[in-house]
């Protein structure tokens, strides 16, 4: 999706993983989900919008424990040198410190979370 060195928050209490997007919309008679990566606030801000014909909408909790309906995609990721195939879900994260969240169910069977450390792939 052209995002190069995002920071992520790993989060195992969270059970999705969600990505920091904006200008959401759903062309529903032609079933094609716009939206543009991050926000004009991020200094990897590109302003291209994206289009997927491959998407689901789902309910999620928020933070704040909140259930609010999101679009889910399924991107390939890459962290170090290893590439995941894995659902995202469509969410305004911008008053959060990281654009990219990390939930359980793409963490599960990949990775050892040490909450220990932090920023391993610098």
């Amino acid at each position: 999706m052209g995002l190069i060195e995002i920071d992520a928050k790993v989060d195992t209490g969270a059970y999705t993983s969600s990505i920091h997007c904006h200008d959401i919309y759903e062309d529903v008679d032609n079933k094609i989900l716009y939206f543009k990566l991050l926000d004009p606030s991020h200094p990897d801000y590109n302003k291209k919008e994206l289009k997927f014909e491959n998407y689901t909408k789902t309910v999620v909790k928020s933070s704040a424990g909140i259930p609010e309906s999101r679009y889910k995609i399924k991107i390939a990721i890459q962290i170090g040198g290893m590439v995941y195939k894995t659902t995202f879900t469509l969410a305004n994260r911008g008053a959060m410190k990281y654009p990219v969240l990390l939930g359980r169910v793409f963490l599960k069977n990949k990775f050892i979370v040490d909450v220990s450390e932090k920023y391993l792939l610098n």
